[in-house]
């Protein structure tokens, strides 16, 4: 039952995202996707530190350091095919193309978040499970940054003038990706394999997408005083769920 509520918890938030698109208008959408960004920023980035980083090296065996150094420079390379859309950025010429490398950096991005997530529902033994058998953080972290992201994807297939059938498909693809991987992780609770590897990439990426997007929600340098308190929002939420 579990298994089921999140993964309708992941999917909606990607559909709930495209149909944000569909109803407000584009300019409220880029000031949505800049505060929900703002938000996500913060709260991935106090989890990595406050929860993650540290139970990893408490607990795990591994190089810890080098695996989240992995998943920081996956996420770059990633983001060099995406240009970015992981942290809001929508740049396309009305009516252009949307390239496939975009949606294939997209997929593999939201596809290595599930795995660790599946591996702690099915009960595998991850860092972040020592203390927290109920740990909530790492699902709400995806969630959080899934719908301004599918906002931004959304966004992206409506001025590249895609057709709507061919939007939500797409929409669709990337709403499952995480759903699937979970899956995966959740069934392979059998294999002999430190998931904390996976775990540990994935707290890399969250460091570039949450320093990006932190770096990035500011304008000329300088933060509004509405995006500073949603970003101290995200960080104070991360310190009261720990």
């Amino acid at each position: 039952m579990e298994l089921l509520l999140v993964n309708i918890a992941l999917i909606g938030s990607v559909l709930f995202g495209g149909m944000l698109v569909a109803l407000v208008h584009r300019t409220k959408n880029e000031q949505i996707i800049k505060l929900m960004l703002a938000f996500s920023g913060g709260f991935l980035l106090s989890i990595a530190f406050i929860h993650f980083i540290p139970e990893l090296y408490e607990h795990s065996h591994l190089n810890v350091g080098v695996y989240i150094l992995i998943g920081f420079l996956i996420q770059l390379i990633l983001e060099f095919f995406s240009g970015g859309i992981e942290h809001g950025h929508v740049h396309t010429q009305e009516g252009a193309k949307i390239p496939i490398a975009l949606i294939i950096a997209l997929g593999a991005h939201s596809f290595l978040e599930g795995v660790p997530l599946g591996s702690q529902l099915a009960g595998v033994e991850i860092a972040t499970s020592h203390h927290h058998s109920d740990d909530n953080s790492l699902l709400l972290g995806i969630l959080f940054h899934r719908i301004p992201v599918a906002i931004a994807l959304m966004t992206l297939l409506t001025v590249s003038k895609a057709s709507r059938l061919k939007s939500w498909l797409i929409l669709s693809i990337f709403a499952i990706t995480t759903p699937i991987a979970l899956i995966m992780g959740y069934s392979s609770q059998s294999i002999d394999f430190d998931f904390d590897i996976i775990l540990a990439i994935v707290v890399g990426m969250f460091l570039h997408i949450s320093t990006t997007i932190i770096f990035e929600t500011s304008e000329n340098h300088k933060f509004n005083l509405l995006k500073l308190m949603t970003i101290l929002g995200g960080c104070a939420l991360a310190f009261f769920i720990h």
